[in-house]
């Protein structure tokens, strides 16, 4: 064959040679004249729900309304413009001979322009090329016509010019003008209406509907007219179109979702994105969130944010990022949920969950709830009072900071640090030691999208699902294929397959992390069992009432009342709330349960119940535990109770608080009255907290009994007999000053097990006074560090160091 080919190029003459060279480069240029991408244009950004209901959309970069374009044409859309601009599209291969003899014709006897005889085909090249129209245009329309025909199908080129035709003022493109002259889709489009677009883009600037109304009526009805008579509608149907009236101004695209819409223009600008938004719960949560504002106005808080995920399939279904987005206020524009803020007590139930698994903590262990002074860091808690000790469980229940500060001090802050950040928490970035104990109180700063991303994970453990990072783009198949597809048309060889194997390795990697997902459900269910222990704005008995849910839920304000937060998690939902000023100003009344957490719960009555979670099987041990203290039962521990727990907590200490002691007749006759002892003495467990414990202990739990004095001898150094209460070790003091400008004073306290004793105190080696009953004396140190020591009766002896700034 190479011989035939090259005897026959030797025969040929040079004439010849030359016309089968000219033959050749004109055919290498019909092939490749037509570009790779017909238009070259910006896009508007578009976003819809998951159902494809548009959401809202930011105009394209050149002031267009521009959707992206689509990929295949409602049929009544199909049918006008066929009827209307090409009737023989398709059976024509990019020009059609007829139409344009027909408009060689009509040009010739009117002696100018009255028709070019362009097929659709024509016309999406001459949209593409945006050029003058002259013959040599309209030759060369005709030449890039004929080669689309061999590249794309009927379809597509249909497509490629519903996309780009114009439509009148800055409306480009089918989808655009459905939204912008009717308030609705495409698919959704009447007769009349599909009539109506496909008759603008002949015309658009000389028809439009803020002029020439009338002919742009007549020129719509004559469409319609056609359509009845080759019977593509019946009779009624043409009758209704036709009585059917022109929109009479563009309707304003929707805008739910605007901070959403906002965020996909900024990360996926010219796209068209499918979010994983519900738009039925989407629009209720922002008509809660509009009503929730108008109240919060009134104490001049502005601002509110809300994010619910679907914890079954990890999708975001609610996205309100503010309120008020079309206001032009301060922080109105703010995207609440993608802004770092101030946690608050919010990631206490993450310590909590941690001690857990790892062993250090059980449920109900006895936390210290006293003041502390730890280098100069001296937590509060919200109500200003101590209790001496509250269970670990009620502690988080009720969010008390000074145990939530004892729980880090032992757990350790870095590795609290870094199991936050194994959490997803992004903007916990700096050094664990820039935080400090102050990072379970509100010192670091976390986006509610990660907040509600970690419970939602807690959630997902408990449902055995994998644990990874929520979605907010919801792609179809058809579109991931369709861009696969077109991606590959732009890479080499070498470059489809380093991408197959980056694609290989990032499936394997996320296969690797669900299977060390970091929340385990044994921890989790006994932090989502303390959490449903949260007091309820309804302030009612929910537990009694049936149609009440279980909810899982923390409420947080951050220092200096600029962050109200409240997050909840069912086994259907993860909710988070943001309440507060975008422009970070505090307000007295902004606090978590006060203005989150009533939005929350308000949620969750709106949203579908769903069943509690069902406890993790084969997980925990059962162990007996000291009803009184929360440790594992220790052998003088009497009142106990077999409890489930992490088969990590059988490793925690047993009850330090129980103690075996010996009582003589007479002391027991005093304490139990009823008692008619003989012997001459008993022993008797008793449960003995540390002296500043007991001081606050006691005033809450009128039941409980103090440790009785020991006879001289007996024990009293095996345990703890008095504590400073005020000031605590290496304490810091700013005296204040009097009305008449004079130093004040300090005030010391001490607790002692026996109240009734005698304490000496004494200032830097000086002897000061003597207490009795109430140990507490005023004193005024001069600047600098001092020593204060106090001595009972028995000799003990307890000092602390404090210094007078």
């Amino acid at each position: 064959m190479k011989v035939q080919i090259i005897n026959f190029f030797k025969h040929l003459s040079i004439t010849g040679k030359v016309i089968l060279s000219i033959i050749t480069i004109l055919v290498i240029g019909y092939i490749f004249c037509l570009p790779r991408e017909l238009f070259h244009v910006p896009y508007s950004t578009v976003v819809t729900d998951r159902n494809g209901d548009l959401l809202g959309a930011r105009i394209a970069s050149d002031g267009q309304w521009r959707f992206p374009p689509r990929t295949t044409t409602p049929e009544k859309m199909k049918q006008c413009l066929m009827m209307f601009e090409d009737r023989h599209f398709y059976y024509h291969w990019g020009v059609n001979p007829f139409a344009t003899g027909r408009a060689v014709w009509q040009n010739l006897k009117n002696k100018r322009v009255v028709s070019g005889g362009s097929t659709l085909t024509m016309q999406t090249i001459r949209l593409a090329r945006n050029e003058s129209r002259t013959f040599g245009e309209k030759f060369i329309e005709m030449i890039l016509a004929t080669r689309l025909e061999f590249r794309a199908s009927k379809e597509e080129i249909l497509s490629m010019y519903v996309s780009h035709a114009p439509f009148g003022g800055n409306v480009v493109g089918l989808d655009a003008a459905a939204w912008r002259y009717f308030g609705h889709s495409a698919e959704d489009l009447s007769w009349a209406e599909a009539a109506m677009l496909a008759v603008l883009p002949n015309a658009p600037s000389m028809i439009h509907l803020s002029k020439a109304r009338q002919a742009l009526l007549e020129k719509r009805n004559r469409l319609l007219k056609q359509l009845y008579k080759e019977e593509v509608i019946d009779e009624s149907t043409y009758e209704l179109a036709v009585s059917e009236p022109l929109p009479e101004e563009p309707h304003p695209l929707p805008q739910i979702a605007p901070h959403l819409v906002s965020r996909f223009y900024q990360e996926r600008n010219g796209k068209y994105s499918v979010s994983t938004i519900d738009r039925g719960i989407q629009t209720q949560i922002e008509s809660l969130a509009e009503r929730w504002s108008n109240e919060f106005n009134r104490s001049d808080i502005r601002n509110l944010a809300i994010l619910v995920i679907d914890i079954r399939n990890n999708q975001v279904v609610a996205y309100c990022g503010n309120v008020n987005f079309e206001r032009k206020q301060a922080g109105n524009q703010v995207d609440v949920i993608q802004a770092p803020r101030s946690t608050g007590s919010i990631l206490k139930p993450f310590l909590y969950y941690a001690m857990l698994q790892e062993g250090s903590l059980l449920p109900d262990m006895l936390l210290p709830d006293i003041p502390v002074n730890i280098n100069g860091f001296t937590p509060q808690n919200f109500n200003l009072q101590f209790e001496g000790a509250v269970p670990a469980s009620e502690a988080l229940a009720r969010s008390l900071n000074i145990p939530a500060v004892t729980m880090l001090q032992r757990y350790g802050v870095p590795k609290f640090h870094s199991f936050l950040r194994q959490t997803g928490f992004k903007t916990i970035n700096r050094p664990a030691s820039h935080y400090g104990l102050s990072l379970i109180l509100g010192g670091a700063e976390a986006t509610l999208w990660d907040v509600t991303s970690a419970y939602a994970n807690m959630g997902r453990s408990l449902l055995q699902l994998p644990q990874e990072k929520c979605s907010l783009l919801l792609a179809s198949s058809q579109e991931k294929e369709e861009k696969r597809s077109y991606d590959k048309l732009r890479m080499t060889e070498s470059e489809q397959q380093a991408a197959e194997s980056e694609l290989r390795e990032t499936k394997q990697t996320a296969s690797e992390a669900s299977g060390t997902d970091i929340f385990q459900p044994g921890a989790v269910w006994q932090t989502f069992d303390a959490l449903t222990e949260v007091n309820r704005p309804e302030e009612i008995d929910w537990k009694s009432i049936p149609s009440m849910h279980s909810i899982a839920s923390k409420t947080g304000t951050s220092y200096g009342f600029r962050d109200a937060w409240a997050v909840g998690v069912t086994p259907r939902y993860a909710v988070g709330v943001w309440v507060g000023n975008a422009t970070g100003e505090g307000k007295p009344g902004l606090v978590g349960a006060r203005t989150a957490g009533p939005v929350l719960f308000d949620i969750f009555n709106m949203l579908p119940a769903s069943r509690w979670f069902k406890r993790p099987g084969d997980i925990f041990v059962k162990a007996e535990i000291c009803r009184k203290s929360g440790h594992l039962k220790s052998r003088f521990c009497e009142e106990t109770d077999t409890l489930l727990i992490l088969p990590a907590g059988l490793k925690t200490e047993a009850c330090p608080y129980h103690h075996l002691i010996t009582l003589s007749a007479d002391e027991t006759q005093r304490i139990y009255e009823n008692c008619a002892n003989t012997e001459p003495t008993i022993q008797k467990s008793w449960f003995t907290l540390p002296p500043v414990w007991e001081w606050y202990y006691k005033q809450h739990h009128p039941e409980y009994n103090p440790l009785p004095p020991f006879k001289p001898g007996c024990g009293e150094d095996a345990l703890q007999q008095m504590q400073f209460i005020y000031p605590p070790m290496n304490a810091r003091i700013v005296l204040p000053r009097q009305m008449d400008g004079s130093k004040g004073f300090i005030t010391v306290e001490l607790a002692h097990s026996n109240p009734a004793t005698t304490i000496y105190w004494h200032l830097d080696n000086c002897y000061l006074t003597q207490t009795q009953d109430f140990h507490k004396i005023s004193l005024q140190p001069s600047s600098g560090k001092h020593s204060l020591t106090a001595v009972d009766d028995a000799g003990n002896t307890v000092s602390t160091t404090f210094f007078v700034e």
